[in-house]
């Protein structure tokens, strides 16, 4: 009987918890933050510190040690020291942590050291490397999911996992009390709508920025974004009016946006996002952990070209909103 009321309160205690986090559910830009390092591959804190509160200025979660994040290229103490310094930052933005690995005790390790800390959600991947079919996915994230304090974003990303998240999967988990979302980044918008229309009690994120403005009409909720790593206040415009405006007035958005991102992937993340976050002067080097490197992109490249356009976009806009407020001040 004592078991059975413990297993009540941790129920009731999870619920309590997650009404606590609705600014967590309602948080529609999550900045898949990257992980600043010195010129000798320490991490550079103090760049940490200045895009940290910058997305927390334009009003964005952060996501941290994601692939972005180069998570996976950090040992352990690292990227606690990461969740720690961010956390003590303060700031007013909701704050998710990565889960991703093989090994299922590892990852249940790291979770309940986060639960300690002042996080406010996870973002759960699925296994690298090993494959698992549905079932062993089901037990996988059922047991990250029981594990968790706070809510959780499952993470289909078959690109890297090698395997996307199969539909029972996600039909047998989404009315855990932990889950709450999962981020869509295979880049096929028919898996997007299989989600939706089978997994009604979860919430679909974007984790390809330049689909959003197609995404919204299938039911995405939000965007988990590289781009705003560069473009924290534009990225939460643009995912703003994708989220307001009507199927018509998004398509405007697609040019523009389709080839800035595609110049922010024309090698692998977080490479190009990195070179431009230095030469716009928000961190002090471009340096990645290996086997990634700035060498990869040549330096005739695009982002400075995208960079000014995508400030300029946001300038037009800005103005275009002040516009009838001033009109109005003047009657």
């Amino acid at each position: 009987m004592s078991q059975i009321n413990s297993s009540i309160t941790d129920f009731q205690q999870a619920i309590e918890l997650n009404a606590e986090r609705s600014d967590v559910k309602n948080c529609c830009l999550w900045t898949a933050l990257i992980t600043p390092f010195n010129l000798d591959g320490t991490i550079d804190f103090a760049s940490l510190k200045t895009v940290s509160i910058n997305q927390a200025q334009a009003g964005n979660g952060l996501l941290l040690l994601g692939s972005t994040g180069e998570g996976l290229a950090l040992s352990a103490d690292e990227q606690l020291t990461v969740v720690e310094f961010v956390c003590q930052l303060s700031l007013n933005a909701p704050i998710m942590v990565a889960v991703g690995g093989y090994n299922l005790a590892e990852q249940v390790s790291w979770i309940e050291k986060c639960n300690k800390l002042a996080v406010d959600a996870y973002l759960l991947a699925t296994p690298l490397y090993a494959k698992p079919g549905p079932v062993g996915q089901t037990q996988w994230f059922t047991t990250l999911l029981d594990t968790a304090k706070f809510p959780c974003m499952l993470y289909n990303v078959p690109s890297r996992s090698g395997i996307e998240i199969p539909l029972t999967t996600v039909q047998s988990v989404q009315n855990h009390v932990n889950c709450w979302a999962i981020k869509e980044a295979s880049g096929d918008i028919n898996k997007f709508l299989s989600y939706s229309q089978h997994c009604p009690n979860i919430d679909l994120y974007s984790g390809e920025d330049a689909m959003l403005p197609y995404l919204v009409v299938a039911g995405a909720k939000g965007l988990v974004s590289v781009c705003a790593n560069a473009w924290p206040e534009a990225t939460n415009a643009y995912v703003k009016q994708c989220l307001t405006q009507s199927s018509q007035q998004n398509q405007a958005l697609f040019p523009l946006w389709q080839n800035a991102v595609d110049a922010l992937f024309c090698v692998a993340n977080p490479i190009p996002v990195k070179v431009l976050m230095h030469q716009q002067g928000v961190i002090n080097t471009p340096i990645l952990r290996a086997p990634l490197t700035h060498l990869e992109l040549s330096e005739d490249n695009e982002l400075q070209y995208f960079d000014q356009q995508i400030n300029l976009w946001l300038t037009e806009i800005s103005s275009n909103q002040a516009e009838p407020v001033n009109q109005q001040a003047t009657r």
